[in-house]
């Protein structure tokens, strides 16, 4: 399906924080507040698409992200006139390799440009009236969900909660004390029955550690374990705890290169690849990146940790795609999320269904958070 060529007439980011009453907690930090970037991009014929921007650390980080697409892209972008949203996605990644470079933010510039190219895809989808996971090719408009975040303080009572809003699937951040991380392990196995259930260790141990403790898990059944090891440690660290156990292992959503995804896709190591379209690649960059993935025989599960609009978008790339993956959906308190992801809060046994409503199907009412804006 092909649309007329469109030129960007505006865009515009907008920041939120919504304070939190129970810190989201990882092995490296704690998040006091649900942070948010939400971008509006308009063109001369007045169609409108929405995306999100990853902002989640550091802690004043979604401040500096609006400031980036605001003073930054946006004024580069105005006037731009393209065939599709990829073109627009070169023209701002070519347009800002340099100062991307010489400022040493290539990771803001590459989540902020994500975040638009969100945005465009909504508003290509919308002038051609069609659901943007139809329009990536999508078969069936329903997707797996499991619910995500579930931190090590709580974590019973946070599982029993989500499972009771339709969920059947849970993934629980480990990495802090290891008799604690094996107790609520064991008490999640109980509730979740033979379900799906993983495990996030967000980079925390070193080599010695993981080689150490993650075999120490495999009575719990794990579907895979996430990022035990960081990410950008020598491929060899990563194969050597490949060897060692006997569950899959994850990670994706730190990989920020057409290059990087090709190296774990070559290789064995990783059965589960999470790519983040609000982090890195948009819908651009990640859709060819989803269809290697499930070319190559692993498993497509996108990353998502943050507002509704990005988490609407990636529930589009997935059915879009295809394949055997679930869709992450962080279950803590978060309206910036519930209020903006639409189908996704309506989880029925393990899944949800997309509507036939064009682009993200959603048109966000930003008046509604107002009290919650920063910038």
């Amino acid at each position: 399906m092909t649309s007329p060529p469109f030129t960007i007439r505006s865009v515009q980011a907008f920041g939120y924080r919504y304070p939190l009453t129970i810190p989201v907690i990882t092995s490296f930090g704690r998040m006091k507040d649900r942070p948010a970037v939400f971008v509006r991009v308009e063109d001369t014929d007045g169609h409108i698409g929405w995306g999100e921007v990853w902002c989640n650390f550091p802690a004043p980080g979604a401040e500096h992200r609006v400031r980036l697409v605001n003073e930054v892209l946006a004024p580069a972008l105005v006037g731009f006139n393209a065939l599709d949203p990829s073109a627009v996605f070169e023209h701002m990644t070519q347009g800002t390799s340099v100062l991307a470079l010489q400022s040493g933010e290539a990771g803001p510039f590459a989540q902020s440009i994500a975040g638009i190219d969100l945005a465009v895809w909504d508003l290509y989808a919308r002038r051609q009236n069609v659901a943007l996971w139809k329009l990536l090719g999508g078969a069936r408009r329903m997707i797996k969900v499991y619910a995500s975040g579930i931190n090590p303080v709580g974590s019973e009572r946070t599982a029993e909660a989500a499972l009771g809003r339709g969920y059947r699937a849970l993934k629980l951040k480990i990495g802090f004390d290891p008799a604690t991380d094996r107790a609520n392990l064991a008490a999640l196995r109980r509730l979740v029955g033979e379900s799906l259930l993983a495990a996030d260790v967000n980079q925390g141990w070193a080599i010695a550690q993981a080689l150490e403790l993650a075999p120490r898990l495999e009575r719990f059944g794990l579907a895979w374990l996430e990022e035990p090891i960081p990410a950008d440690r020598p491929r060899q660290e990563w194969k050597q705890l490949h060897e060692t156990v006997r569950f899959p292992l994850a990670a994706g959503e730190n990989i920020a290169s057409h290059a990087g995804f090709a190296e774990v896709l070559g290789e064995p190591v990783l059965s589960v690849v999470q790519p983040d379209i609000a982090k890195w690649g948009g819908v651009s960059a990640c859709a060819g990146i989803a269809r290697d993935i499930l070319a190559s025989g692993k498993m497509f599960c996108p990353h998502y940790l943050g507002a509704g609009i990005g988490l609407l978008a990636s529930a589009h790339l997935l059915a879009g795609v295809g394949g055997d993956g679930l869709l992450e959906v962080d279950c803590n308190e978060n309206p910036l999320r519930d209020r903006f992801c639409g189908p996704v809060l309506d989880v029925r046994d393990g899944m949800i269904a997309l509507s036939d409503e064009a682009g993200l199907g959603i048109t966000p009412d930003l008046a509604s958070i107002e009290q919650y804006r920063t910038i």
